[in-house]
C-alpha cells in the first residue's frame, strides 16, 4: 500500500532519522542514493523522500523518464535484487517522489561488493572486519557459537558427566534420553553436527579445538605486572572453568566466616562473591570467541582484581544503554547459562555487580567497554596478604621442622607448587629472619628460628576445609 499525503506529512514532521532520509533533488551521482537504499535494506527498512530538504521544507521535484530509468538501473545494482519502486504523492500541491525500502529478508545486501548499514540518521559503509562481524551477528546470520564444529565426536569428546549435572540443574526429566535433550536445546544442526557453542559448553577439552577458549588466572606481587607469584590456566567446559576460576580466587582473597544463631556459617569475601560470579559468567557469555589471539584473564594485584575478555561492548548496545540492555555475541551459550539460572536476559548482571559492591561499602567497580571488556574491582585497603602468615609460609615452616634437610625442589613437590613459587616463599622467609640455611645447598639443613612468633597457627583452617562448591557443578 502506497503512502498517503497524511503519511508523508507525518514523516516530514518527524524529521530525518534511522528510518527516514530527505533529499531536495536526486544526487548527481546516482550511486549515492543506491547506497542509502542498500543501507536501509540492511537495517529495519525506511523511506526516502525526494523533494524535501534537510530542514523539513517541501520543495517538490520533477524527474524525467530518462533520469527515473537511470535511477532504477542504479537500484538494480544492489545484490540480492531488492524491489522498492519509486512513485509520486502530491503534498501541499507539490509532487514528492517516494522510495519505500523494506527491511531485507536476504541480508546482507551489497552494492559494488560493499555492505552499507544504517547508523542512526546516517548510512555507513562497513570497512573493518569487526564492523562486518557485528553486522552479521545483529542480523542473525552468523554467530560464532552457532557455527558447526565438524571434528567434534559425541562418543569421544562429549563430557557426559557434566551433561548429567547440567540436565539436573536445568530440570530435565530423568526419563528423557540424552539425544532428545541435545536436539531440544539445538546443540546440533539438522545433520547432527555439534555447534561451536555446544563444544565449548559440553566438550571434555574444548581448548584442544579452540585454543584460547580458557581462563588464565595470574596473581602478581604488588600493583604492577612485574612479579608473577601464581599462574594457572583452566580449560574444560565453560561451567567448569567458572568453578575453577572462582575457587582460585577464593584461595587468594581474604574470606571470613560469620555464624548467625544456630544456622550454617556464611562466607564473607573481601570482594563480594556475587560480584565475582557475575563478572566471570559475563566474560564467558559475552567474550568474542572469533578472537583467536586473546583469552579471558583474571589478574590479581595487591590493590585490585581485573577480569577481562576479548571483545568490547557490542555495537547493538549504545554506551548509554550499558547495564540496561542485554545483547550477547553468543546466544546459544548465553541460553545454556540461562537454563541453569546463571544469567538473566534483561541485562541486570552489571547492576547486581554494582549493588553487591555498594552494599558492602566497597568502591564502585570500573568498567572498560572499548577494545577488551574489563571489570576492575578495587580492594578497600591495600590488602597485601602477609606472606609470613600465609598458609604456604606456615606449611613451609611445618615441613622444615619435620625434615630440615629437604631441598627447595623437594618442598615444592610436597606443597604442590612450582619451584619458582617455592623459591620466592623461601627468600621472603629468609629475608624476614624466620628461617636460615646452614651448610651447603646439597648437604646443609634449613633451620627455623625459635624466637619466631609469626607461625600463624590459625592458618585460616576453616577456609582450608571449606571449598566453595557453588561454582563447581
Amino acid at each position: 500500500m502506497k503512502l498517503t499525503e497524511s503519511d508523508i506529512k507525518s514523516i516530514i514532521d518527524s524529521g530525518e532519522g534511522y528510518n527516514a532520509e530527505f533529499k531536495i533533488r536526486i544526487p548527481t551521482k546516482l550511486k549515492e542514493l543506491a547506497e542509502e537504499i542498500c543501507a536501509f535494506a540492511n537495517a529495519a527498512g525506511g523511506t526516502i523522500l525526494l523533494g524535501v530538504d534537510d530542514n523539513n521544507i517541501i520543495h517538490g521535484i520533477e524527474i524525467t523518464n530518462k533520469r527515473r530509468s537511470a535511477l532504477q538501473e542504479s537500484i538494480n545494482q544492489i545484490n540480492p535484487h531488492l524491489h522498492c519502486p519509486l512513485y509520486f504523492v502530491e503534498v501541499d500541491q507539490q509532487p514528492i517522489a517516494v522510495i519505500e525500502v523494506p527491511s531485507g529478508t536476504q541480508k546482507p545486501y551489497t552494492l559494488s561488493g560493499a555492505i552499507y548499514v544504517r547508523q542512526g540518521p546516517n548510512s555507513q559503509k562497513i570497512t573493518s572486519v569487526e564492523q562486518m562481524r557485528d553486522f552479521f551477528q545483529q542480523t542473525g546470520r552468523i554467530y560464532f557459537d552457532e557455527g558447526i564444529c565438524n571434528n567434534f565426536l559425541f562418543e569421544n569428546d562429549f563430557d557426559i558427566e557434566f551433561f548429567n549435572e547440567f540436565r539436573l540443574l536445568a530440570g530435565f526429566s530423568s526419563n528423557t534420553e540424552h539425544r532428545q535433550i541435545i536436539n531440544n536445546l539445538k546443540l546440533v544442526d539438522e545433520s547432527g553436527h555439534f555447534k561451536n557453542g555446544s563444544v565449548l559448553f559440553f566438550g571434555n577439552k574444548p581448548e584442544t579445538i579452540f585454543e584460547k577458549a580458557v581462563i588464565r588466572c595470574v596473581a602478581f606481587d604488588g600493583t604492577n605486572k612485574v612479579q608473577i607469584i601464581d599462574d594457572k590456566i583452566f580449560g574444560g567446559p565453560l561451567m567448569r572453568q567458572y568453578g575453577y576460576a572462582l575457587q582460585w580466587l577464593k584461595t587468594k582473597l581474604s574470606v571470613r566466616y560469620v555464624i548467625e544463631g544456630s544456622g550454617p556459617r556464611n562466607e564473607v569475601w573481601e570482594i563480594p562473591e556475587t560480584a565475582l560470579k557475575e563478572a566471570i559468567i559475563n566474560a564467558l557469555s559475552h567474550r568474542d570467541y572469533y578472537d583467536k589471539g586473546g583469552r579471558i584473564m583474571i589478574e590479581l594485584f595487591d590493590n585490585r582484581i581485573e577480569i577481562s575478555n576479548p571483545g568490547d561492548l557490542v555495537s547493538a548496545i549504545l554506551p548509554e544503554e550499558f547495564g540496561k540492555k542485554s545483547y550477547s555475541r553468543n546466544p546459544l551459550i548465553f541460553g545454556l547459562f540461562e537454563r541453569i539460572n546463571m544469567v538473566e536476559q534483561i541485562g541486570s548482571g552489571i547492576n547486581r555487580i554494582k549493588e553487591a559492591m555498594a552494599n558492602n561499602r566497597l568502591p564502585e567497580p570500573i568498567f572498560k567497554i572499548k577494545g577488551i571488556f574489563t571489570i576492575i574491582f578495587y580492594r578497600t585497603e591495600k590488602i597485601i596478604r602477609n606472606k609470613l602468615q600465609s598458609k604456604t609460609a606456615d606449611k613451609i615452616i611445618e615441613l622444615i621442622t619435620k625434615n630440615p634437610s629437604k631441598t627447595i625442589k623437594g618442598f615444592a613437590e610436597a606443597l604442590g607448587i612450582s619451584y619458582k613459587q617455592a623459591e620466592y616463599q623461601f627468600s621472603k622467609l629468609v629475608k624476614a629472619g624466620l628461617i636460615k640455611r646452614e651448610g651447603s645447598r646439597k648437604t646443609g639443613n634449613w633451620i627455623v628460628k625459635r624466637n619466631n612468633k609469626s607461625g600463624n597457627k590459625s592458618g585460616n583452617k576453616s577456609g582450608n576445609k571449606s571449598g566453595n562448591k557453588s561454582g563447581n557443578l
